[in-house]
């Protein structure tokens, strides 16, 4: 009877029994349906689709091949090109939310391909090989979107289909007739070329539009919606990957992760707490799917470079115009939901400037952001009307946004700082930093308390406001020397932005305390062509 009973048992009926935090990580509910029908009809008719789908992706993905060819290959094309007897099979399908004017549908594929892929690949020394592609395992989830639709059958006017995830993709590469290691570096770099073609031609947001019916369908094209601009603060509590001394963390971060829209931070050396406060801006063609991947790592020289630890940002949870500043902590994977163990965090500023509403808010990494109306008439004619006439093209050319000003920081006071000394009290002051311009300041020692209250303020001549940032480290004054207790890290993004603001920040490095601020900006704005 208990065996009858579970037998009987939904899905809903175990996540009322035993919540998900209970369940071992290789326990998944699905929520896509299976598919045994189509699977049975695709392996029918799979020899008409193998001929019809073998021409369409040769001819769009032999392009990208090219674009992504080597600098060792003076030439990479297929010559031959098959997908195999052995059908795919579509292991679930779910309907996504998307709008009453499509239908969104999702497809989970398995595929164990036994397709008869060939590539000619010729060398600038005359070299001409025939390399196989083989033993082909993939696993990820189609996008198929049915849009517009329409009162005609079929009831939708095109097609749009795409990679929306890409699980598992692993194949081998042999020279036919010979020994692919011959030539060092070769197989890393054709393995690396395929899977940025595939990426940059299929993979989501880029998408494959078919015309069902007669119609203008330019916009269900890829097209940039915003920018997201970032800064790359800081990390703390990396984990040390060197025998000797510490790690040399640098990061890698992309939205669409191919050579030209990949950023990388410098190399902070023997540092498991570094500061880069490195600005990226990157283009973003999906907000609602594309999310921001940050991952650390530690510069091993002419070794390979060791993963620290990564995290992303969904760009849908951030609010255009208004700048977010997250702490992320580091996981070993991002596919691994549960993973707990502590690797660190990497501490972001996000802002996400969506096109056409650049009069709804102020973007300060823009370059007009900068130019008064002064520096506008000065930079492109004498008199204004030459300014209005000149400024998109002013605007276009490549600048260095400069924003000088005077930051105002006044140090309130500090709440339940640790306990230093032995007789269980601290003498605490602080100093602060502008990193970028080296200026310091300090306040004055508050004997025997651990909530001190100095209520001083400091003026600093900032002259790049974008790209300094204020460190303030609060330390233990003994008569024999000093402790350091922790310390506090802002850029100046969100004080440019608001004018003026009180916060209360966490002490790093401690197990408990704040300080307590209050930070005005008063701005001189310049401009200046790099």
């Amino acid at each position: 009877m208990t065996v009858a009973a579970f037998a009987r048992m939904t899905v809903e009926d175990s996540r009322t029994i035993l919540p998900a935090q209970f369940y071992p990580p290789w326990v998944v509910f699905s929520q896509r349906q299976k598919l045994t029908w189509l699977n049975q009809h695709l392996t029918k008719i799979w020899p008409f689709v193998n001929e019809a789908a073998s021409d369409l992706i040769k001819t769009s993905v032999e392009p990208m091949l090219e674009q992504y060819r080597p600098t060792i290959l003076s030439s990479l094309k297929f010559s031959k090109f098959t997908l195999g007897t052995v059908a795919p099979q579509f292991t679930g399908v779910c309907i996504v939310e998307d709008g009453a004017d499509s239908v969104t549908m999702e497809m989970e594929m398995q595929w164990d391909a036994n397709s008869s892929i060939i590539l000619d690949i010729k060398t600038y020394v005359g070299v001409s090989l025939p390399v196989q592609v083989k033993d082909i395992g993939f696993t990820g989830v189609f996008r198929l979107i049915f849009k517009p639709l329409v009162n005609e059958f079929p009831c939708f006017g095109a097609v749009s289909f795409s990679l929306r995830k890409k699980k598992k993709l692993d194949f081998t590469l042999k020279v036919i007739g010979g020994d692919i290691s011959t030539i060092p570096g070769l197989s890393d770099a054709i393995e690396s070329t395929i899977r940025d073609a595939i990426e940059d031609s299929i993979m989501w947001p880029v998408r494959k539009i078919i015309p069902i019916l007669p119609g203008d369908y330019s916009d269900l094209e890829l097209k940039p919606v915003g920018i997201l601009e970032l800064k790359l603060v800081q990390a703390r509590d990396l984990t040390n990957k060197d025998i000797v001394g510490k790690s040399d963390p640098y990061a890698v971060l992309f939205v669409r992760p191919l050579p030209d829209k990949t950023k990388k931070s410098k190399t902070i050396n023997n540092e498991l707490n570094p500061i880069w406060n490195e600005h990226y801006e990157f283009v973003i063609e999906d907000v609602t799917t594309q999310h921001l991947v940050v991952r650390i790592y530690d510069d091993e020289g002419v070794q390979a470079s060791e993963l620290n630890g990564c995290a992303q940002v969904q760009l849908r949870d951030l609010e255009p115009g208004k700048v977010k500043d997250v702490w992320l902590n580091l996981v070993k994977d991002l596919e691994i939901q549960r993973d707990t163990k502590y690797r660190g965090q990497v501490h972001l500023e996000l802002l996400y400037c969506p096109f056409g509403t650049e009069n709804g808010f102020t973007n300060p990494f823009a370059s007009k952001f900068s130019m008064t109306s002064l520096e506008k008439v000065l930079k492109s004619g004498a008199n204004g009307t030459d300014a209005i006439e000149n400024e998109k093209a002013v605007t276009q050319k490549k600048k260095e946004v400069i924003i000088r000003g005077v930051l105002s920081v006044t140090v309130i006071c500090a709440e339940d700082l640790p306990v230093v000394d032995l007789m269980g009290k601290a003498d605490p002051y602080v100093v602060l930093k502008m990193k970028k311009s080296e200026a310091r300041n300090k306040t004055r020692v508050v004997n025997d308390s651990l909530n001190p209250v100095w209520n001083q303020t400091f003026d600093f001549v900032v002259e790049d406001g974008l790209h300094d940032m204020l460190i303030l480290e609060v330390w233990d004054h003994d008569t024999f020397g000093k402790d350091y207790m922790g310390r506090c890290i802002l850029t100046l993004t969100r004080v440019i932005l608001e004018g003026e603001y009180k916060d209360s920040l966490q002490v790093e490095g401690t197990k408990s305390g704040k300080l307590n601020m209050h930070l005005k900006w008063m701005p001189q704005s310049i401009f200046r062509d790099s």
